[in-house]
């Protein structure tokens, strides 16, 4: 029998609707899940009762869990007639079944059971799953009506430890193995179908699938990524042949060709060998040791195993795939060598005939390795267990496997073997953690002198502290909020200590603090935490012992801080910029919707890379590209040694927001000479919009990689992607434009610009040092450049390139002001007396005012469609001002902060930057006396002014009173559009009143 259980906290309610006449209610809560039924006690006369009760459920068949709802009913107690009458209701699906560690008190908006139901309110729960076989479930309660002191069922907080069982009912829907083999449906009505008919039923959307290759050229076309772009810059639209056959216009011919699930990349074909181990294998050692490798060969290429030492029996289960392209020969020898010091000896050799070699095509098994005596010729005992067999990047075998075309002829070293494979990373789920530092009590200072005292608060990298504050009474008090970036597990405690400023740039600590968060409660919304008095100590090593519960004195007197700490998970912590965010989800993951889409990538390859380094004297690369999405980064194999790399390699990402960013990245690998000093190159990057794709559509462009260098804008190459985005449901995508962006958090109790700028920088550096720990690393150097780091930094190129921006935006209203100046100067008569015709109509039927602008707006747009873009936008080198820098703009933009250059450089950039803030300065003081001279009319500083202005709006609001309202919108339109004969050559009289009001300039310095 299963140990699942699922767990309810019910914490309490606010705002009831009162039921007993009296303006209140005697309220309880009664639970339904899955034909067991719970109820807690009842509360009297409590619009905001509090239950803080527990009830578990038995979860008798966990392949059910997905489809079973809990509900929540709330009920009030009418002890005269023994009836209870409905309040509201809550129901939640599996979405909200987490972990316990994910699990935190969420407040549900009560709902109505009929549409005329009078409802209102909110009710507090804290749903989990566990597997905790000394927990036992509650006993079932016979369905009767409620008492006040009804038996509850309570069990202490215990943390769950998750078991294999509870992941795979999560992982119904998201299948975590990236070698499972996925059909793709062929249509949207399939996706929809199998989305609608059971959650256990999706396809997952995490797997990640491999390369495929073919020798045919694939036919293009140009695209201009803007006209603004020059020629070479432009994105190219290709219609290459791919796993699921040509793509033309966005369109898949399948032709003749076999469906396949990697159907974004090209078809490869590879030599795949398995070598799984050795058994009675001859001494070839005086001493009668052995140690033993095997080294594969076909033709010049060479893979070699591990060395064991001293053992006959090795076991290896190594995988090696040759790409077949480039086998130089028909034979494939499989020999097992004895490593030493001089001349590594022949131990025995297996060889096998290419034509005799079976083809795996997926999703058949496996194939079984099998035992091969060496030839007979050797005369040499010993056996040699392998499993040979062609196959494509569809093979499990793969991902893992040594790659002949990721290495050099010669092979490469182990470091360089771990440094090309390509892999999967998951980035942690961030959290923000608040403390909040109140005061500190009877603090112990040594001599008689007032403490000057702050709090350090540290977690990890991150140091923050609070203002000094100066106590007679040794009870300072901060009440100040400081913000943390945290990353599951949360390995690393939070650090508090109270510094005593005892003189300049001296401190003394007078007490220290040690808090885990994984004690610390965690929030989905702005209601407020419990504070709790903490104990100093007064080394870091007793805070340290005193956190992890070894015994203390009892009776000691301590020092106390007053301090509140939570983990906010009701914000999405940005660890990227926010205008490319790839994910906006909560912390928190009971507040994450359901995907609306899947998001494919096919990474094909990478064309004309200039060379990055040099080898025997030639230029070449050894490059890989890495993709970002919502937690998951991927990365390709390296490919060595060449300057047209093929990766063909498909990655799949679940879609939750469509308004986010997809980022790829081309780099350098410079770790394969052994060494970790050598940063990685960046090549360039490209970024597709989600929302810029149409649902079903392939689009198969070369995105030129474009890096903005001392010198200028540099093309480095191409790289040619195929992309589709497949919607589950269009109407939930159309739902989802009219959502909030952010999470409400973000809304309730918004960070400032500041404070969430901070934030991001402390989340990118946690980040990329959790991937520079894997396996091969993502190092510090991409995760910065694909998360973009330095976007905040002053770039004089940027400015210019955002006010052009600007006068884009506006250049729309600016070019209809000139065409009603040229209308109301009469330089096309024809048009301004058409446009005084359709004045007066508009006039004399304002009706037809807001219908005529929303009609013009839809021919706008109708019009535009047929210049829609029909591919995505891509890097704009005039957009960006890139093409008009000048050299020492660029110059300024690559100096690293602080500046490294010449007293000189920058007093000269220092004298240009404030003139541009001169003449800046100059603009936003006119647009301030022009508000001002507004509130001059009413604010007497003039007073004949104010007292015209005053007569006039008197005498206007008589006569406006009894004239009809199209009177003087007609002579004020006819008056502005009069004819240039009736116009003088200097200003109204209205400008002229105006321009002689007094503005608050007379008074500054």
């Amino acid at each position: 029998m299963s140990n699942l259980k699922l767990g309810v906290e019910v914490t309490g309610a606010h705002d009831l609707m009162p039921k007993d006449g009296q303006g209140s209610c005697s309220s309880f809560v009664e639970l339904h899940f899955d034909g067991q039924k719970f109820r807690t006690t009842t509360k009297d006369k409590d619009l905001s009762p509090v239950w803080n009760e527990k009830f578990y459920f038995n979860i008798t068949d966990p392949s059910r869990l997905p489809n079973l709802t809990l509900a929540a009913c709330v009920y009030h107690y009418n002890k005269t007639t023994g009836s209870k009458v409905f309040l509201g209701k809550v129901q939640l699906t599996a979405t909200s079944f987490v972990p316990y560690a994910d699990a935190a008190v969420l407040h549900y908006p009560l709902e109505k059971k009929a549409v005329f139901s009078r409802v209102k309110g909110e009710l507090g729960l804290k749903v989990f799953v566990t597997d905790d076989p000394s927990i036992k479930s509650s006993s079932p309660l016979p369905d009767l009506e409620p008492v006040t002191n009804a038996d509850q069922h309570t069990v202490q907080d215990q943390t769950p430890s998750f078991t294999s069982s509870i992941l795979n009912v999560f992982s119904r829907k998201k299948n975590d193995s990236r070698h499972t083999f996925h059909t793709v449906a062929k249509s949207n009505e399939e996706k929809q179908h199998q989305s609608s008919s059971s959650a256990a039923a999706k396809p997952s959307s995490n797997y990640m699938t491999h390369e495929m290759k073919s020798g045919m050229l694939p036919p293009s076309k140009f695209v201009y990524a803007g006209s603004s772009s020059p020629f070479d810059y432009a994105l190219k639209e290709t219609s290459p042949y791919l796993g699921g056959g040509q793509v033309v216009g966005g369109r898949v011919i399948r032709g003749n060709m076999r469906p396949s699930t990697y159907d974004l990349v090209e078809p490869m074909r590879y030599l795949f060998v398995r070598v799984v181990r050795a058994r009675d294998l001859p001494s070839k050692d005086v001493t009668g040791g052995l140690d033993p490798y095997v080294e594969v060969k076909i033709g010049n290429f060479k893979g070699r195993t591990k060395h064991y030492e001293k053992t006959q029996d090795p076991e290896w289960n190594q995988v090696f795939a040759f790409s077949r392209e480039n086998l130089q020969s028909n034979v494939l020898e499989v020999v097992v060598k004895d490593k030493d010091m001089l001349l590594d000896k022949n131990v025995g050799t297996v060889r096998f005939d290419l034509h005799d070699i079976p083809t795996r095509v997926p999703p058949d098994s496996p194939l079984a390795p099998e035992w091969y005596r060496f030839e007979k010729g050797d005369k040499k005992k010993g056996e040699l267990m392998l499993a040979v067999w062609f196959g494509t990047q569809a093979d499990e075998a793969f991902p893992d496997a040594w790659h002949s075309d990721a290495l050099s002829v010669d092979g490469s070293s182990p470091f360089a073997y771990a440094q090309i494979r390509s892999k999967v990373y998951q980035s942690p789920r961030l959290w923000y953690v608040r403390v909040k530092v109140i005061e500190a009590q009877d603090l112990l200072v040594e001599n008689s002198r007032i403490p000057d005292t702050y709090v350090k608060v540290q977690l990890g990298n991150q140091i923050l502290k609070t203002r000094p504050v100066q106590s007679s009474t040794k009870t300072p008090r901060w009440d100040q909020e400081l913000m943390f970036v945290a990353a599951e597990p949360f390995e690393e405690p939070l650090l508090l200590s109270i510094e005593d400023r005892v003189g300049p740039n001296k401190d003394e600590t007078i007490g220290n603090v040690v808090i885990h968060l994984t004690k610390v409660e965690r929030r989905a919304d702005d209601r407020p935490i419990r504070t709790r008095w903490y104990d100093l100590e007064k080394s870091m090593s007793s805070a340290m012992d005193s956190e992890e519960g070894k015994k203390k004195e009892k009776d000691k007197f301590h020092s106390r801080i007053h301090m509140c700490v939570c983990l906010d998970g009701g914000y999405h912590v940005f660890d990227e910029s926010t205008y490319y965010s790839s994910d906006l989800r909560p912390s928190l993951k009971q507040l994450w919707k359901k995907p609306m889409g899947v998001l494919e990538l096919g990474i094909i390859s990478v064309d004309g890379l200039h060379p990055i380094k040099t080898r025997e004297g030639r230029g070449t690369s050894d490059t890989y590209c890495v993709a970002k999405y919502g937690h998951k980064w991927i990365r390709t194999r390296t490919i060595c040694d060449s300057l047209s790399p093929k990766y063909n390699e498909q990655y799949t990402w679940e879609v939750f927001d469509p308004a986010t960013v997809l980022t790829v990245g081309v780099f350098d690998n410079g770790q394969l000479n052994s060494s970790d000093s050598n940063r990685d190159l960046k090549i360039g990057k490209v970024r597709i919009r989600i929302s810029t794709l149409e649902s079903g559509r392939v689009y198969t462009h070369s995105y030129p990689l474009l890096m903005l260098h001392p010198s200028g804008v540099k093309k480095m190459g191409e790289v040619h992607l195929a992309i589709r985005f497949s919607c589950y449901s269009t109407l939930d995508m159309m739902h989802a434009y009219f959502k909030p962006h952010l999470p409400k958090m973000h809304y309730k109790r918004p960070l400032n610009i500041m404070e969430q700028e901070k934030l991001r920088h402390q989340a990118v550096s946690v980040v990329a040092a959790r991937l520079s720990r894997a396996e091969p690393p993502l190092r510090k150097e991409v995760v910065e450049y694909m998360s973009d780091t330095d976007s905040h930094l002053w770039s004089m190129r940027r400015s210019k390139a955002n006010f052009y921006r600007l006068m884009t935006v506006f250049s729309g209203m600016l070019s209809a002001a000139k065409w009603l100046g040229e209308v109301s100067t009469w330089r096309n008569p024809v048009t301004t007396v058409l446009v005084h015709i359709l004045f007066l109509m508009l006039v004399c039927f304002p009706e037809l005012i807001l219908p005529t602008v929303f009609l013009y707006m839809f021919v706008i747009g109708m019009w535009n469609w047929r210049f829609r873009p029909r591919y995505p936008p891509h890097m704009n080198t005039r957009l960006s001002y890139a093409d008009a820098v000048t050299p020492d703009e660029l110059d300024e933009e690559f100096d690293p902060f602080p500046s490294t250059k010449s007293p000189d450089v920058v007093r000269f950039r220092y004298d240009r930057l404030r003139s541009v803030a001169g003449r800046i300065q100059t603009v936003v003081g006119d647009i301030a006396t022009q508000g001002e001279r507004f509130q001059a009319l009413v604010s007497w500083r003039d007073p004949r002014a104010t007292t015209m202005f005053m007569v006039f709006c008197f005498v206007a609001a008589i006569v406006l009173y009894v004239t009809p309202f199209q009177v003087p919108i007609l002579l004020t339109g006819f008056y502005l559009m009069r004819h240039p004969k009736l116009r003088n050559k200097t200003p109204a009289a209205p400008v002229n009143f105006f321009r002689r009001l007094p503005a608050l300039t007379d008074s500054m310095l």
